[in-house]
């Protein structure tokens, strides 16, 4: 009865209509509209649309240096190794925190105040590494990427916990799929747009250079400041529809026991590996684009940036799309096959040819789309739900590992041997990625081929297990 009560006082109840047990009509003691009522979907796409914005931000930054991968070298005065730092800094601290982003999250800040931190270190760490560069300091740069990367990935997280909370059991896939999208446009904008502003700066200022850089990167910052505005917001939407609908506060449900590493499965250590073999040939790859066609291609800065961005302009609509088709046709380890040798064929043709690069790179953003669409939720297929949260951390974890090292040797190759070695480079880890998955797919089809069957017969043995367990 409390309860009751406790409601009628906050939604304003006093008499239940006709539609639904809601009053028809707004006023004191009456309804809220659905806008503003938390268990309608009009509201919910509200709060849908702060919690797409809550990364943008930190994917808008994350990719400054490779939109800006001239002018950092020139201004700062760096070879290609140093430059590849800022990505090492970023992904090191994200080594471990990929283990404790949901803990931290569950058990010590909740939510909302956990989003609201995480939001400040990528703001503040966005802020130190634009300082660094107006000072001429690249050690300051490298401390802020490390600050950035510490909110960034858990971040990721808690926008993901945000996502079940709010869209469970309704449209939770359309939202990982929306969510998804916006952070690719976000590294989109950033790719095309920061050349412009660094350009209008240092018309305002009068010369490029480091204070220059420094400045273009204060303005991106604007973005990470947009995203706590956003975490803000959500918090107090949250904590609002948590009185309301007297709900608990969202977790991630993950539980982290490092000991269940011992019981990992070989199928499920054959996908961390083509994990780190993929994406280590991605994203080095694009932070260090922007040169490669201007050199390559002859291509203006505006016309390198514009290709080099392509994987994520593409990636942005088809996540969603290829998402649903993989769940439409199960089929998974076939689906990365394919995305992994789509993937080699695309570094072999802009190692190898002159060909347009537009080809090579739509080609690269639609395997890169489907990959990810195929094998992150294979881990669910392999391990016991209460090691999923053991099982993504450690993948996580191995991503960065590997994200950092590479990183560092691919401008190490750079400076030394050059971009077709670099190239060579980058396909090697790819048939690294393309043996573990066809070893995956042999090891797959001796257990009973649980990883590739089609949507249909996962369908049929999941209403089979629901049938015995009733």
């Amino acid at each position: 009865m409390a309860d009751y009560e406790e409601r009628r006082s906050l939604l304003g109840e006093e008499d239940e209509g006709p539609s639904g047990g809601r009053p028809a009509a707004s006023g004191p003691g009456r309804p809220l509209p659905p806008i503003c009522d938390p268990s309608h979907l009009l509201h919910r796409v509200v709060v849908l649309v702060f919690m797409c914005f809550l990364g943008f931000g930190s994917y808008f930054c994350y990719d400054n240096p490779a939109a800006l991968q001239t002018e950092f070298i020139q201004d700062l005065d760096l070879n290609t190794a140093k430059f590849m730092q800022l990505y090492a800094w970023y992904s090191w601290p994200n080594v471990v925190l990929c283990f404790f982003g949901g803990f931290l999250i569950d058990r010590v800040f909740g939510i909302r105040l956990g989003t609201i931190i995480f939001s400040l270190f990528v703001c503040v760490g966005q802020v130190i590494f634009a300082a660094g560069a107006l000072m001429n300091h690249f050690w300051l740069c490298e401390v802020g990427r490390f600050v950035f990367g510490i909110g960034g990935e858990s971040l990721a997280v808690a926008q993901n916990t945000y996502a079940v909370n709010w869209f469970k059991g309704k449209e939770l896939n359309l939202v990982f799929g929306l969510q998804l999208s916006m952070a690719r446009l976000g590294s989109t904008v950033n790719m095309n747009i920061m050349g412009w502003v660094y350009g209008k700066v240092a018309d305002s200022v009068g010369s490029p250079g480091h204070t220059t850089l420094g400045a273009s990167l204060m303005i991106a910052a604007v973005t990470c400041l947009f995203s706590l505005v956003c975490a803000l917001v959500l918090g107090f939407l949250d904590k609002r529809a948590e009185k309301i609908l007297h709900k608990e506060e969202g977790q991630t449900g993950e539980v982290i026991k490092l000991t269940d590493v011992k019981d990992f499965p070989l199928t499920l250590w054959l996908i961390f590996i083509i994990c780190v073999g993929y994406y280590v040939a991605v994203f080095p790859f694009i932070g260090l684009g922007q040169v490669f066609f201007i050199e390559k291609y002859n291509f203006s800065p505006a016309e390198a940036r514009a290709v080099n961005s392509i994987v994520y302009i593409i990636s942005a609509p088809a996540s969603p799309v290829l998402g649903f088709m993989v769940d439409k046709t199960g089929r998974n380890v076939v689906w990365v096959i394919i995305a992994v040798i789509t993937t080699l064929t695309a570094h072999m043709m802009l190692a190898f040819t002159f060909w347009n690069p537009w080809i090579a790179m739509s080609l690269l953003g639609v395997s890169y789309s489907l990959l990810a669409c195929a094998l992150w939720p294979m881990v669910a297929f392999v391990v016991p739900e209460h090691q999923l949260g053991t099982a993504y951390g450690f993948m996580q974890s191995i991503q960065n590992l590997g994200l950092a090292l590479i990183a560092m040797a691919a401008g190490a190759i750079l400076d030394i041997r050059g971009y077709l070695f670099l190239e060579v480079f980058f396909s090697t880890c790819i048939c690294l990625a393309l043996m573990a998955v066809v070893t995956l797919y042999f090891v797959d089809y001796l257990k009973g081929g649980d990883l590739n069957r089609s949507a249909s017969a996962r369908a049929k043995l999941q209403k089979e297990a629901t049938s015995d367990a009733e």
